[in-house]
């Protein structure tokens, strides 16, 4: 199996993990729209790689910690493509600890990682429903699993996104799968943070390729589906420890 002919939304696609996985679903033969909120310029050389791929690319922009914007960008495109697939990746990550975390830090985080993804995919599935086959893919984060003090209202977000996984893959079986990615090392930080120091406990201790990721990916999209509410943990064994 592969994605020809299918069209698949990627949150979050113009940079970094997000880009990575818009291409892998560009060289497996689908069409790919492009969610962004800033980085247009970004978005922009991407959709010409896509199609010079050989697939089809559309770039939308909204800011997701704008309920109203996510609403109206999810209907539109339901409105107007016929979707096999959404991949839930977009998200805003802040080195924040309890003592430091605002109320306005705890609601940017939640409405971005969790609210964004609930409406996304609450609007996807009811334009399939009840006939349609489809399936949704949320990124998430070994710290969902094994959450400390650090990075606290994003932790929290993804430890929901995590259960609202297993959620909807009981509430939209049988014909719309929702599986996860939890991801460890496998980008630098953006930051310029120390890298070594990252990888130097893991099982696995180098960092992950972007081809595992893209692998991964595609072996949701295309495999069984019989699998649904499964997380997989791309993380070197970090979850573990």
């Amino acid at each position: 199996m592969n994605l020809t002919n299918k069209t698949i939304l990627v949150t979050g696609a113009a940079k970094r993990i997000g880009k990575a996985l818009a291409l892998a679903i560009a060289r497996d033969g689908g069409n790919v729209l492009i969610h962004y909120n800033q980085s247009s310029s970004e978005a922009n050389m991407i959709k010409r790689e896509i199609e010079g791929i050989g697939q089809t690319c559309v770039t939308f922009q909204a800011d997701f910690s704008k309920t109203g914007e996510t609403i109206k960008f999810i209907n539109k495109i339901t409105e107007d493509f016929k979707l096999y697939a959404i991949i839930n990746n977009a998200s805003v990550f802040s080195d924040l600890d309890w003592s430091n975390t605002t109320i306005a830090d705890w609601e940017y985080h939640h409405t971005v990682n969790l609210t964004a993804p609930f409406l996304i995919s609450q609007a996807f599935a009811k334009s399939l429903l009840p006939k349609n086959p489809g399936r949704i893919i949320n990124i998430l984060d070994w710290r969902a699993f094994r959450p400390g003090g650090d990075h606290f209202p994003y932790t929290i977000s993804k430890s929901a996104l995590a259960s609202m996984t297993k959620s909807l893959a009981v509430s939209l079986a049988p014909l719309i799968t929702v599986n996860g990615i939890a991801l460890g090392a496998i980008l630098p930080p953006g930051d310029g943070g120390s890298t070594e120091r990252i990888i130097s406990g893991l099982p696995i201790k180098r960092w992950g390729k972007m081809s595992e990721l893209e692998d991964t990916l595609l072996f949701l999209l295309n495999g069984p589906a019989y699998i649904t509410g499964e997380i997989i943990h791309l993380d070197g064994g970090k979850h573990l420890l």
